[in-house]
């Protein structure tokens, strides 16, 4: 009866295993694939962060609003 018990367990998680936690490793790949496309920067002038998307570009250096570019 003991053996038999045991036996179904170790079936069971042999089946948990194969099934279960391939996919759940499959999900946690795909979680860490995930890129951000927007990054946060610091305005050399006022150091002020702000997101890329909403910088101004110029020389290299982002900047927050016009008057910090004009102002470096």
């Amino acid at each position: 009866m003991i053996l038999k018990t045991i036996a179904i367990l170790v079936v069971l998680f042999i089946v948990y295993i194969l099934f279960f936690k391939k996919n759940r490793e499959k999900d946690i790949v795909k979680k860490k694939d995930i890129k951000y496309e927007d990054e946060m920067v610091e305005c050399p002038t006022c150091g002020t962060y702000i997101s890329t998307k909403e910088s101004i570009l110029s020389n290299g250096k982002y900047y927050c609003s016009k008057d910090c570019l004009e102002n470096k």
